[in-house]
């Protein structure tokens, strides 16, 4: 009871300043939307939690502006489920790519036509079924869509040509039907998109015949990918309008009829593929065709005189086989008439450097460093293609270098095998993609990495366009053991990285003097710079601090869910060769405690030392009431909150803290842990451990950031120095000018000072006094206020008034701006039997009206 009253005076604090604790910056709309989602989805990432708030605890996957999300990118993270149709609330999202999970499936919701500010939508590689809804011809802001390698049926939509946007249509490798829909006066069609570059059909049902309305001098196409479909008819005359063409590819349907001349006219085009149709007449002039890399024309029923220079380009060749024109004596024996495959094995990424290294389970030998890891890999299709050389090794190193340069990884961490060509003859290749440290990718940089090449940012050269990527969904354990290799006990850390030993020994010098930058009693720590130039921290146990692997294992795994901006992050970790080591995010303006003695170069006046008090106070209350199960940190202090770029507060070594669940609380501590001056005395002498003991210290952090003072100094207890000296007479420093850090004398006074060093004493309360209070309040009926359900801000109770200062507004005021602005929020928590304040605020430019109203309840 009395843990619970006195978290929650901290919890309440957090109101006053900020919502985003207890009612998140998320969205009421968003979250819940996001939420809903989340309930029809197994293999969520782990930073996805339905106590969390998804922009303010940094959702893998998940970005947002103004409290909206704006971006859902799950690409490859093996989701199973549905799509509900909760996702039309997500009116802001301009980016959805879900795309190579192929265990998300079920019908498309109609409601994903509300998402009419949606630019990207990527869902190929998945299970999807049913009909394309027509109401995705409401997002009239499309740029991408791509729908292909699911298992949609029925026809297109022809509300698809409201898109006038789209630039890449791709709906292949479904299980499409009927016509291409083309408009007329009541209905749209696919010739109205005359912006469009990529029309991908191919590997569907669709029939009739490809109209000649379809095209125009208007049109920006490039790729027409129509193959292996059932198109009957002849091809029109009209496709030498599309003028920008490319790639045309019409194998593998029924067409007839003679190929059109003006053909000749589509100067760009690189691929002409007309195969295995039922084409008649002769081989029309293609002289102009000069870029043509690929021309077949095999298996269509050609018959009459092949033209003069058809087959100057030294590549084009072996494209008529099985016509009837090679049946004449005079082109039986022609090269162009016989089928000659080259029997040079296909091309695979040299491992030769790695002479006889080789991987246990599902890890990959990474061909840059020889060693074991878990790459991001899939299967690269090339639909197009401009050679069908497969062992040409200048051209996939091509597509080698051009991929670890886009993705801004190291050179040689791509791995290329099994190249082949299908039976549709695209070629198609596996693709390995490693980290360029550690032994997996971090959730946030698969997504990121999966992102790129989904949705196209990714650039291939010129002559393996247009590609499509499915990733294989494979786990990236991490690895656990001696050996440092996968022994099937690897905990869940999708969100981490796991590093070896040798790895954090160069990064860190060698663990070097020069690179330490702290101690503690858990062990040391040292400035790391990984190999793609990120600098971490990196904590390594000292002998007598270490845990039992399964302790260590399961601490992991908790930590890699926690994601709080007020936390530091943890990156990754180690455990081999008898050492445990956690790698964190590296902070780069050190300590608070640092700070307030006074750093090069940085000045915390008093607004700043408020901010860092919120910021504290957030992360400390998402470990108590937001994780899960909760976390006690037992060591708060001034030492262990730490300050970024912009003097935000994070706070720092909860990876050695305690884990609670409700049975525990309470429960006696073989061993009480923290430091002297900042230590609960209840705690010390009870030895129960519960939030209290972090609140209580988090209230000495506040003194000291008014004092900057230790909290044993010269022999004095600051705690103690604060009481003596406070003067309630004293209307502008409380009393305690004298012992103020000067620096902030002339900042912090009057109501401000007052209420900040109030909630302190309040979360410093003497156990005795607490205890009296408990043992009182069962007997006064009536004394306790009730909680009331505050649905703006004027109704919220809040302890005190933090931040407000009605002597100095034009300072204040713009700090308090995102609170007035705060609507609609529900405050869950019950109020604890102490002081009861209303605050209700109107915020002018220039002014500030306060009204306060101070209701005794005990």
């Amino acid at each position: 009871m009395r843990d619970k009253a006195s978290w929650r005076i901290l919890l309440l604090f957090l109101c006053v300043t900020s919502f985003q604790v207890a009612f998140g910056v998320t969205d009421s709309q968003d979250a819940s939307a996001l939420k809903s989602l989340m309930s029809q989805w197994q293999n969520v990432p782990s930073s996805w939690n339905q106590s969390t708030d998804p922009c303010d605890t940094l959702w893998d996957g998940i970005q947002c502006a103004n409290g909206r999300v704006i971006n859902l990118t799950l690409p490859g993270m093996n989701i199973k489920g549905t799509l509900n149709d909760s996702i039309g609330l997500l009116s802001e999202l301009t980016h959805l790519d879900l795309s190579s999970n192929v265990d998300l499936g079920g019908p498309l919701p109609a409601s994903i036509g509300e998402l009419q500010k949606l630019t990207n939508l990527a869902l190929q590689g998945c299970s999807f079924n049913g009909t394309i809804p027509s109401e995705i011809g409401n997002l009239k802001n499309l740029t991408i869509l791509a729908l292909n390698s699911n298992n949609f049926s029925g026809s297109i939509p022809s509300s698809i040509g409201l898109l006038l946007n789209l630039d890449w249509l791709d709906l292949a490798d479904n299980m499409l039907t009927g016509p291409l829909p083309i408009s007329s006066a009541t209905t749209p069609g696919l010739d109205n998109l005359t912006n469009t570059k990529h029309f991908h059909f191919n590997k569907n049902k669709l029939s009739g015949t490809i109209s000649a309305s379809l095209f125009s001098s208007k049109m920006s196409l490039i790729h027409m990918i129509f193959d292996s479909n059932s198109f009957s008819g002849p091809i029109p005359d009209t496709v030498g309008f599309a003028q920008k063409l490319q790639t045309l590819q019409l194998d593998n349907n029924k067409l007839s009829g003679n190929i059109p001349i003006n053909i000749n006219t589509l100067t760009g085009l690189y691929v002409l593929n007309l195969a295995n149709n039922q084409l008649t007449g002769r081989i029309p002039s293609l002289s102009l065709l000069t870029n043509l890399s690929l021309l077949a024309m095999d298996n269509t029923g050609l018959t009459g005189q092949i033209p003069r220079g058809l087959f100057a380009l030294d590549q084009i060749k072996q494209v008529l086989v099985n016509n009837p024109l090679c049946q004449y004596a005079k082109y039986s024996n022609n090269l162009y008439c016989q089928s000659q495959q080259k029997n040079l094995p296909p091309y695979s990424t040299s491992l030769a450097n790695c002479k006889s290294a080789s991987c246990t389970g599902t890890q990959k030998l990474n061909p840059r460093s020889c060693t074991c890891a878990y790459p991001i890999s899939g299967l690269m299709v090339f639909r197009a293609a401009r050679f069908n050389d497969i062992s040409d090794s200048n051209k996939f190193q091509e597509i080698e270098s051009s991929l670890w340069e886009q993705l801004k990884l190291a050179p040689n961490s791509i791995y290329i095998s099994d190249v082949a060509i299908t039976l549709d003859k695209y070629i198609e290749a596996n693709v390995a993609i490693f980290p360029l440290s550690g032994a997996n990718f971090s959730t946030s940089d698969a997504i990121r990495l999966l992102t790129i090449i989904d949705n196209q940012i990714y650039i291939a050269p010129e002559m393996f366009r247009p590609y499509y990527f499915i990733h294989h969904q494979d786990q990236l354990p991490a690895s656990w053991g001696s050996s440092g290799k996968d022994n099937g006990t690897a905990p869940q850390v999708k969100g981490t990285r796991c590093f070896t030993f040798e790895e954090l020994k160069k990064c860190s010098g060698y663990f070097s003097e020069n690179n330490e930058i702290g101690q503690g009693g858990y062990g040391k720590v040292y400035k790391g710079y990984l190999t793609d130039g990120v600098v971490v921290a990196i904590k390594r146990a000292a002998q007598g601090s270490m845990q039992g692997a399964q302790e260590f294992k399961n601490e992991i795994e908790l930590l890699s869910r926690v994601h709080h901006k007020n936390l530091v992050g943890l990156e990754g970790f180690c455990y081999e060769q008898g050492e445990q080591l956690l790698v964190y995010e590296y902070i780069s303006n050190g300590t608070l405690r640092e700070n307030l003695v006074g750093k090069d170069g940085v000045y915390l006046d008093w607004k700043k030392r408020l901010q860092i008090a919120l910021g504290a106070a957030r992360g400390l209350a998402y470990l108590h009431e937001l994780a899960n199960p909760p976390i006690i940190h037992r060591d708060i202090k001034s030492t262990n909150i730490l300050l970024d770029e912009s003097l935000d507060a994070k706070v720092a070594d909860f990876g050695l803290s305690k884990l609670i669940t409700e049975t525990q609380k309470g429960h006696v501590s073989t061993q009480v842990k923290g430091t002297i001056g900042y230590l609960d005395p209840e705690y010390y002498m009870t030895q129960q451990l519960s939030e209290k003991s972090d609140v209580f210290s988090f209230g000495v952090v506040m003194l000291e950031l008014i004092t900057a003072k230790l909290p044993i100094e010269k022999g004095t207890y600051m705690v103690r120095e604060v009481k003596t000296a406070i003067d309630q007479y004293d209307q502008e420093y409380y009393g305690l000018r004298d012992i103020m850090d000067p620096k902030i004398v002339n900042q912090a006074k009057n109501i401000s000072l007052r209420k900040f060093v109030q909630l302190a004493l309040e979360c410093l309360k003497d156990s005795e006094q607490v205890q009296m209070q408990l043992k009182v309040l069962p007997h006064t009926r009536g004394a306790q206020v009730q909680p009331r359900t505050p649905h703006t801000l004027s109704q919220l109770p809040v302890p005190f008034q933090l931040l407000l200062d009605v002597h100095s507004a034009e300072t204040e005021g713009p700090a308090l701006a995102p609170l007035l602005n705060a609507t609609d929020p529900l405050y869950p928590y019950p109020y604890p039997a102490h002081y009861i304040f209303s605050l209700s605020a109107l915020f002018v430019p220039g002014s500030l009206r306060i009204q306060t109203d101070w209701v005794q309840s005990v």
